[in-house]
């Protein structure tokens, strides 16, 4: 009967090499790394004789995460070098089938961003500009919002950090106020209002905290006119 032997694993060896493992000068090397430089050098070099092929798949890749704008998009092609005409040809097609609609973006952005953080009107129309959706969508978008709807939302707020703030100075408590409400985007006259009115239905005293009704703060032009 012939006995057989076994050698001693040595690390690096081809027996201790795992699964899509293989033995080389430096020892065990996965195999699929050279596959996956061989088919990205070959698809970099299709992408390049095909500019539109890659503009597709950084939309299809940037969409499956999260609904962009066309002018958000249109940056990513820009950034990857991706050629203008190629660029409008893809983002053209994404429109026709509604793979991208700036339009439905603001609407939902609207909603989400109201309801969820309580941004104002204001606030909303701001971030949309940032994401490049045009100034009408904006406009229909922000419409959708009534002023009674920014107050209510306004007057929520207070609502919770009044809760939240009893026990402390009411001058602190009144400027916490205040900043929630200017941090989301609310005019200061508005704010002034509906903080001065949640101190009133506690029982404090507005004025002790600054909110007299002798010098109301007026609405800045360039924020839009005050909802109350």
């Amino acid at each position: 009967m012939v006995s057989r032997s076994r050698r001693n694993p040595r690390p690096g060896a081809g027996d201790e090499a795992g699964p899509g493992s293989a033995v080389g000068p430096g020892g065990a090397r996965p195999l699929f790394s050279a596959g996956l430089a061989g088919s990205g050098r070959d698809s970099d070099a299709e992408q390049a004789e095909d500019p539109e092929s890659l503009a597709r798949q950084i939309c299809l890749k940037m969409l499956a995460t999260a609904p962009k704008t066309r002018a958000q998009l249109a940056a990513a092609l820009s950034r990857r070098g991706v050629p203008e005409e190629a660029a409008e040809a893809v983002l053209g097609r994404f429109a026709e089938v509604k793979l991208i609609d700036d339009a439905m973006f603001a609407s939902a952005w609207v909603e989400s961003r109201h309801y969820g953080r309580g941004l104002s009107g204001r606030a909303l129309a701001a971030e949309l500009r940032q994401r490049g959706v045009p100034p009408g969508d904006i406009e229909a978008a922000v419409g959708q919002l009534k002023p009674e709807r920014e107050v209510e939302t306004a007057r929520a707020l207070v609502a919770r950090r009044l809760a939240g703030t009893r026990g402390q100075p009411l001058q602190a408590r009144t400027r916490r106020m205040m900043g929630v409400l200017a941090r989301r985007g609310y005019p200061q006259a508005l704010a002034y209002r509906v903080v001065r009115e949640a101190l009133e239905q506690e029982g404090s005293d507005p004025a002790a905290a600054g909110l007299g009704l002798e010098d109301p703060p007026e609405d800045d032009p360039d924020e839009g006119p005050s909802t109350w």
